[in-house]
């Protein structure tokens, strides 16, 4: 006897998204897009290899933005298989500074490798070299209303 769904299994759940190629990559750049979060927030594990970011993201991907304020979520964008990491625009001294990730790409270099730069609001970058793509973005916390009352805009 087959039973009905639940409303709980319907729920909004955290992403839990991976990126091993190009195309995953354009998902999680979208769903990262206008995130901000403190630089004191980003981290390299150099002997890891990996690069971490604590960003707070808006929910592009929530259905129900007709009804209720704009909400953003905690998350953890990572990167793993990172040999360097360079910066323009930043200043280590500027722990306290939000930034805003505007875009991320992948320049393909000789197959596996390559750079991801994640594109900062202002003008800054910040480029990792990587033995391959592998891009992780898990939701860490419970959304929560955008302080700013707004939706990211985007003028064209």
């Amino acid at each position: 006897m087959s039973r009905d769904a639940s409303f709980e299994e319907g729920a909004e759940r955290p992403l839990n998204l991976g990126a091993l190629d190009e195309d995953d990559l354009k998902v999680i750049a979208a769903l990262v897009q206008d995130a901000v979060f403190p630089l004191a927030e980003m981290t390299y594990d150099r002997k890891a290899r990996r690069f971490v970011l604590l960003i707070n993201r808006f929910r592009w991907e929530d259905k129900a933005q007709s009804r209720h304020a704009p909400e953003r979520v905690q998350a953890l964008l990572a990167f793993d298989t990172v040999l360097g990491v360079a910066s323009h625009g930043l200043e280590r001294d500027e722990q306290g500074r939000v930034l805003s990730l505007l875009t991320m790409g992948w320049e393909a270099g000789e197959p596996p490798a390559g750079r991801l730069v994640l594109t900062l609001a202002g003008g800054g970058a910040i480029r990792l070299d990587c033995e391959a793509l592998d891009v992780t973005l898990k939701d860490v916390t419970r959304p929560y209303l955008a302080p700013s009352g707004q939706r990211p805009r985007h003028d064209a």
